[in-house]
């Protein structure tokens, strides 16, 4: 294992004595497929950043994390600083072996407090796409083939409250069509880290021009699609392909969209449909519980932060004035 990664296999570098081999193998599922790859990547970064400077990275010493942590704050947010140091030192828990975590000595905690007051808490996310903008761009599109998928990510998007992971991974047997509309079942999601399944209903609307589910139905009919993925990208030819929409294309199709009515597309991107949802629900006067059913939430923290956006805006002094 050249590069020291173990969390990927913790179950062959556990320290298995008085263990039953399914007590290790539980043990070894406790993180998701999609945490574990985030942590490679952030390992694997300062892997590179020790070779640059020619220090060790494995085993290492809670100077080199400190110096780590004080370079990347020159151009990384603090929220993913603390989840580099994070995936480092949960990398050293799995290795198995009897070396010292460094991101537990006390020099790298402090580290971490005064970056945190050095560079603030607070962090700029996407900015949301309301309902509104989502009207103006739909008003602009063909029927196309690559309109007819956009158009149903954009409205799916915002009306589930997804993230782009989820939107990427749904497949048509996800979706239950019902007499009030549809639900469609999560199967693996970042909140849903047991993998029990989460189910999002979504209701007709009376626009049918923006109706959701409507919007799907033309994508599918049009597409061909009866099984697999449901977003897919295109082959050279125009054709559809069998092949998954990525996440990533899924953030550039927003994005796209944002810029066609006139919006900077680097303030934009998934996120700001999921983000959109919860502040313009918020903004409608939705109260806590039903935004956090729909954007599936496990802390009233982050909704508390949507509502309190609405709100700089619905209890504004100057709204009340001029209105």
């Amino acid at each position: 294992m050249d590069n020291h990664f173990f969390l990927r296999d913790f179950s062959k570098n556990a320290q298995s004595d008085g263990l039953s081999d399914k007590s290790v193998n539980s043990l070894s599922v406790t993180k998701s497929r999609n945490t574990i790859d985030a942590y490679e990547s952030d390992w694997n970064d300062f892997c590179d950043w020790c070779r640059y400077h020619h220090v060790s990275s494995y085993p290492t010493t809670p100077e080199t994390v400190v110096n780590y942590i004080n370079d990347l704050a020159d151009y990384a947010k603090a929220a993913t600083i603390r989840r580099r140091i994070s995936a480092i030192s949960e990398n050293y828990n799995a290795s198995g072996d009897h070396v010292e975590n460094p991101c537990k000595a006390w020099i790298v905690k402090e580290a971490l407090i005064g970056l945190t007051r050095l560079k603030g808490t607070m962090q700029k996310g996407k900015t949301p796409l309301y309902w509104e903008e989502i009207e103006e761009i739909v008003s602009h599109m063909d029927t196309s083939l690559p309109s007819l998928r956009d158009k149903a990510v954009l409205l799916l998007g915002f009306m589930g409250a997804f993230r782009r992971s989820e939107l990427s991974g749904l497949n048509v047997e996800d979706i239950t069509k019902y007499p009030q509309g549809i639900v469609i079942t999560i199967r693996h999601s970042k909140t849903d880290q047991a993998s029990e399944g989460q189910q999002i209903g979504i209701p007709y609307i009376s626009n049918r021009k923006m109706d959701c589910i409507h919007a799907l139905q033309d994508w599918m009919n049009g597409a061909e699609i009866t099984e697999g993925p449901l977003f897919r990208s295109f082959l050279k030819n125009g054709k559809v392909s069998a092949r998954r929409l990525s996440d990533k294309s899924i953030n550039l199709i927003v994005k796209k969209y944002a810029a066609s009515i006139g919006l900077d597309p680097e303030f934009y991107g998934a996120h700001s449909l999921r983000h959109g949802f919860a502040t313009y629900a918020a903004l409608k006067g939705v109260e806590e519980r039903l935004i956090m059913k729909q954007t599936r939430h496990r802390s009233v923290e982050m909704v508390r932060r949507y509502i309190n956006e609405a709100d700089l805006f619905t209890n504004n002094p100057i709204d009340k004035i001029f209105k």
